[in-house]
């Protein structure tokens, strides 16, 4: 009825010439008066008992809802429970949800196979067979527990004395040891660092398995052996490929840029205070894109959420290496 109507008003709109656009300010003519739609000009598409029955529609399916009977609704799943079975599904992604639903089970947390099914399903978490796809980043970050990398840099003195410094990097933790510095890297002194370095990965409990470093001459075959003897494997980077070895290049770089660039090093001693200095704030200190903002050997606290914690908000500066690297902490 509505379209028929549309189509009797359009109609004239439709037949009579089109106007010619006039220039602006000059008189336009009104348009001539719709006419009017009698009933009888409308014809019904539809039988007549049709009408009714979109009118009585509704009607039946709100009583019939209004006299269903009514069973108890069950409970809703407790938060902690939720939780603990995302966490069942993100740290086992080759099991499914009846899997899951027996580890709850084994610590007397009564919660039915269909709930742990619609939690993770209104989670938006893939079943097994899907959520055990390994992507490329999950591999090798699953492999950086075994893998160690290290790198010799220069610095100068400003009377032009060329000075050698060795470090070496954990891939999983951002750790940073810098094993020592020296005028004259000799083959004695870097196999001594190997040997100082396997002890300290001993007293750490690491289970290295790989050391990455590239083909730099001061690496002598003495050096290889003492990590061959504790079945550490030593992969070499290609001919002027420094992104194989790229997470220590990248620290050498803040190395540089942070307190050797700002800072004149005066000789041997000061170098190595300003790099043991450096060495504490960037293991306690400094935070890391890859560890969420955490430091390697400091975990972050827990947020403050509640606004009355923000009262009195007291953040402190220590100042490193004569104010070139700053601290912030909040006072207790």
């Amino acid at each position: 009825m509505a379209l028929r109507h549309q189509l009797v008003v359009l109609q004239p709109q439709i037949d009579k010439p089109r106007p010619h656009p006039t220039r602006p300010g000059a008189p336009r003519r009104s348009a001539p008066p719709t006419p009017r739609l009698r009933l009888r000009q409308l014809h019904l598409i539809v039988s007549p008992h049709t009408v009714p029955g979109w009118h009585h529609d509704p009607l039946r399916r709100h009583h019939a809802k209004a006299f269903r009977p009514k069973r108890p609704d069950r409970p809703p799943t407790h938060r902690r429970i939720q939780t603990l079975v995302q966490r069942l599904a993100r740290e086992n992604p080759s099991r499914g949800y009846r899997r899951i639903h027996g580890e709850p089970a084994m610590s007397a947390i009564k919660v039915a196979p269909s709930t742990v099914w619609e939690i993770l399903h209104r989670k938006g978490i893939e079943p097994a067979p899907q959520r055990n796809r390994q992507t490329r980043s999950t591999i090798l970050r699953s492999q950086t527990q075994a893998i160690l990398a290290a790198d010799f840099f220069e610095t100068h003195t400003p009377t032009g004395v060329r000075l050698h410094v060795f470090a070496v990097i954990e891939h999983a933790t951002r750790r940073v040891r810098v094993l020592g510095a020296t005028a004259h890297p000799t083959t004695a002194w870097t196999t001594q660092l190997a040997r100082n370095l396997v002890m300290d990965l001993h007293d750490a409990g690491a289970t290295t398995k790989y050391l990455v470093r590239d083909r730099d001459s001061r690496y002598a075959a003495a050096f290889d052996a003492v990590f061959e003897d504790e079945g550490i494997a030593i992969v070499k980077t290609g001919i002027r490929v420094p992104r194989m070895n790229a997470i220590m290049e990248r620290r050498v770089r803040s190395c540089r840029a942070e307190p050797l660039d700002r800072t004149l090093t005066v000789n041997l001693t000061h170098l190595r205070h300003a790099l043991r200095d450096y060495e504490s704030f960037y293991n306690q200190h400094r935070s890391h894109r890859n560890l969420r903002a955490a430091a390697p050997l400091r975990p972050l606290p827990q947020p403050i959420i509640a606004p009355k914690q923000l009262n009195g908000l007291d953040v402190r500066r220590r100042d490193r290496l004569g104010g070139i690297l700053h601290e912030y902490q909040r006072a207790v």
